[in-house]
């Protein structure tokens, strides 16, 4: 045989093994499940957005004859309810409209739905470009327009994507030669306040190519991208790839992995979700469909799995009462005070869901008029496995007489020395003063049993002080503030647990004035 041709085909069959190396350990055990006739039809079925806590998947239905435009793209919903996916409906008006209407994310909570075009609400048409809708109590709200600083799309084409923490608009798109590798590349956009977004960001050569790299999808833990190209070479004219963000820059991504049969076909693959536990994947397929494409969900192997997250699910509630608050949910990550996400509540039951990925101590928060929040906080440094854990957040109303817990104040051992990742939760008492300068508060000192009665007094009086010495540096008046320390005269729990104890050693405030 000729040398020349034995090393050519030597080469060739080394750069496919290469191409292919890395999908090794993601083989796929599981066969795809189809979702079944009360959610695929004989029509195109596909690009499912399923939700994070994988109770909930949205898709477009094209050419549908009861779709609202009849023959266009629709947005339609199932739920997974006593182990069965419910008969699909249709989102209805005012996101679905005689256009094209496709959904691009959903946020955990269920309350935030990022959808594809500009709608003009004066005469029902829609325009290039991406829009937000909120939950209120009478259901989606119309869409919002979406600002994108320094906005240029070249290409016919463009998708979005929005991160669970709604802090990051992921955008595929084609711009300007010097910043875009070919065709569509993906970009990231930093939120630059309500409806606004900063200039588009290339991934870079990591992720983009001269192709086509779109239908971006990142896990709930803000690091594992799942994105479509046919830029990189693959199975087919394009494939589903995976990558890793290593650092907080969005431009230093892990080499890429394809994630191979049965996800990647022969034929054009793309679209690929995941909910927060990393267990299924969602895709749509027209192998083994009814018809035309068909969604499908398959069982991820453990290789391909994101990093672990906890999604913190409960209810937002008026202290007093127990009924439903509708409000802002913040997520932040300690000692420092950083955002590290957004949320809203249900407006009717109150509930919210936020996601968080491993590896930091978060503290998280609802606002809303004349309340002061209850504030909460979880500790994920050590998080191994994916899990859900259930919080009511309570809102206190800002009256005479309440008392309202500080749970993210933190001192050193048997010290009344402030730890820094106190500093946030007392910069909103300090704000609360600033916004209301009428009110006055007693600053008040809680231990638990453990120790002499006088040692405890000492340490709940001289904590409380340090609390109103943080404030007073902050500029808030001296009159407007008292402290009081009582030991552990006053207990919340059983003080022969240790969580009794835990909630005995506190610090709280009572509103004296208003």
């Amino acid at each position: 045989m000729n040398m020349k041709y034995c090393f050519f085909i030597g080469m060739l069959i080394l750069s496919c093994s290469l191409a292919f190396a890395q999908t090794e350990e993601l083989k796929f055990t599981a066969q795809p499940e189809n979702l079944g006739q009360n959610v695929n039809t004989g029509y195109a079925d596909f690009k499912p957005i399923v939700s994070p806590d994988g109770k909930t998947v949205y898709f477009i239905r094209r050419n549908f004859p009861r779709n609202i435009g009849g023959v266009s793209d629709d947005i339609w919903y199932t739920k997974y309810i006593n182990g069965e996916w419910s008969v699909a409906q249709n989102m209805g008006s005012p996101l679905n409209t005689a256009g094209v209407n496709a959904v691009s994310s959903i946020s955990p909570d269920g309350n935030t739905m990022l959808v594809m075009s500009v709608y003009n609400y004066f005469d029902g048409t829609m325009s290039n470009g991406v829009s937000i809708s909120y939950r209120d109590k009478k259901g989606w709200v119309f869409p919002k327009k979406q600002e994108l600083k320094d906005w240029l799309n070249l290409n016919q084409h463009v998708g979005y994507y929005l991160t669970n923490d709604q802090q990051i608009l992921l955008v595929s798109a084609e711009r300007k030669k010097k910043e875009n590798l070919g065709g569509l590349d993906i970009y990231f956009c930093k939120k630059n306040g309500d409806n606004a977004w900063g200039t588009p960001v290339s991934l870079g050569p990591v992720i983009n190519t001269p192709g086509d790299e779109f239908g971006a999808f990142l896990a709930a833990d803000g690091k594992t991208l799942f994105f479509a190209s046919d830029g990189h070479k693959g199975y087919g004219s394009a494939d589903i790839w995976m990558s890793k963000r290593l650092d907080d820059s969005w431009t230093n991504w892990s080499p890429i992995v394809n994630l191979g049969p049965p996800i990647n076909t022969a034929n054009w693959d793309a679209y690929f979700t995941i909910p927060a536990s990393g267990d299924y994947a969602y895709f749509s397929s027209e192998t083994n469909s009814f018809g035309q494409e068909d969604v499908f969900r398959i069982k991820m192997p453990e290789a391909a799995k994101p990093d672990p997250v906890v999604l913190v699910k409960g209810k937002v509630l008026d202290k007093e009462t127990g009924l439903p608050v509708k409000g802002a949910i913040t997520y932040e990550i300690l000692p420092g005070g950083k955002t590290a996400g957004t949320a809203r509540s249900e407006p009717v039951e109150g509930n919210y869901n936020i996601v968080l990925p491993k590896g930091y101590n978060y503290g998280f928060i609802a606002e809303a008029d004349g309340y002061y929040a209850i504030n909460e906080n979880i500790d994920l440094s050590a998080l191994d496995a994916y899990k859900e854990v259930e919080r009511n957040i309570y809102m206190a109303p800002l009256n005479v007489g309440a008392v309202i817990r500080l749970n993210n104040i933190f001192f050193e051992f048997g010290k009344a020395v402030l730890k820094e990742e106190s500093y946030p939760e007392l910069d909103r008492v300090v704000k609360l003063l600033t916004d209301n300068p009428t009110i006055t508060l007693e600053i008040a000192g809680h231990t638990d049993n453990v120790g002499s009665d006088e040692a405890n007094q000492t340490l709940s009086a001289d904590r409380a002080k340090a609390v109103v010495n943080y404030l007073i540096s902050k500029g808030i008046s001296k009159k407007s503030l008292s402290s009081k320390g009582y030991g552990e005269t006053v207990p919340m729990g059983d003080n022969n647990t240790e969580e009794g104890r835990q909630l005995n050693r506190r610090v709280e405030f009572k509103i004296l004035n208003k």
